[in-house]
């Protein structure tokens, strides 16, 4: 489950949420919250705790963890559950290839980063795609003293249903992500900084010796 969510969320997935470019200048009539946060977005760092709940409603697991985005279409994203290591999940987006790291099984699977990022909330942040090209976006009632916006994958064969991002100003605080199978994960993002540095070495990845690599990474 823990690492079913975070694949979803960062790339697949939040994490990742969203190339990562800056996102384009929208008509009055297109203006939410959403547009306003990615408009002139460049970098973005934030730690985050994620819930998990079933189709059933009942709670399945806590994790917590770090993100970093540079647009256009980079990212790192690593979550453990509660009381483990940090970083027992990891994933990274360097521009070419999506990696994702278990550390408990010693195992790394990459992906063309093209492929793996299409119609995520990954995508959507990364500005891998244009907002409304890959998605339906709908401002939301005020709720919790955040404003919301909905997202909608247009792909039939996109990894979620729904997202909703809840920003206070041009922050961004939370991110609520319905599956296809009915769950729901629900980050709250914390001591976020925009358009900050952001050093090349964390957007880079090299498998660990000795783990199993599972695809082939783009050159």
């Amino acid at each position: 489950m823990i690492r079913a969510a975070a694949r979803s969320l960062a790339a697949l997935s939040l994490a990742a949420l969203v190339a990562f470019g800056v996102a384009p200048v929208l008509a009055a009539s297109n203006d939410t919250p959403l547009d306003r946060y990615l408009d002139g977005l460049k970098t973005w760092r934030a730690t985050f705790t994620q819930s998990l709940t079933d189709a059933r409603g009942r709670a399945r697991s806590t994790t917590s963890g770090t993100l970093v985005l540079q647009r256009p279409g980079r990212f790192r994203w690593e979550s453990a559950p509660e009381g483990a290591t940090p970083g027992a999940q990891v994933m990274v987006a360097d521009g070419r290839n999506l990696w994702f790291l278990d550390r408990d099984l010693e195992q790394v699977t990459v992906k063309p980063a093209g492929d793996a990022l299409t119609a995520t909330p990954a995508a959507l942040l990364a500005g891998t795609a244009p907002l409304r090209v890959a998605f339906e976006v709908q401002a939301e009632a005020r709720r919790d003293g955040l404003e919301w916006v909905a997202v909608r994958p247009r792909a039939a064969d996109a990894e979620f249903r729904r997202a909703r991002f809840g920003f206070a100003g041009l922050e961004l605080r939370r991110l609520e992500l319905d599956d296809k199978l009915g769950q729901r994960a629900e980050l709250v993002f914390t001591r976020s900084e925009r358009n900050g540095e952001v050093r090349a070495d964390e957007l880079a990845f090299t498998p660990p010796a000795g783990a199993d690599l599972i695809g082939k990474p783009v050159q």
